[in-house]
């Protein structure tokens, strides 16, 4: 039976935000909410959307501390997590190989 190749698209990562997300802590293991927005040029309140959206999907962990008397949110991400990133660039990889395939290069028209 064929897969349909778009299955390995997974909607949860695709979003661009959750995609940079899960791109700086697939680098980074561990990143603070300051980091990310920073990181990302989001605001505070669509940032914190997206983080939930993650966190539901057991995506990523998130921790709340105090530096100081300053709140401190940590977001890692979990086995589960970094399976379904890894799951989702390979089968970006796989669309891109197809299309790359299909599409003539300039010089062999």
């Amino acid at each position: 039976m064929n897969e349909n190749i778009l299955d390995a698209i997974d909607d949860t990562i695709h979003a661009k935000a959750r995609l940079g997300i899960m791109s700086l802590l697939a680098v980074h293991k561990a990143c603070d909410f300051v980091f990310l927005r920073k990181e990302l040029q989001m605001t505070e309140g669509n940032l914190g959307n997206h983080i939930r959206v993650l966190e539901e999907a057991g995506y990523i962990q998130v921790t709340k501390t105090f530096a100081g008397r300053r709140p401190k949110t940590i977001c890692t991400s979990t086995e589960l997590g970094m399976d379904m990133f890894r799951q989702y660039i390979e089968g970006l990889e796989r669309i891109i190989r197809m299309a790359q395939a299909a599409i003539p290069k300039p010089d062999q028209k």
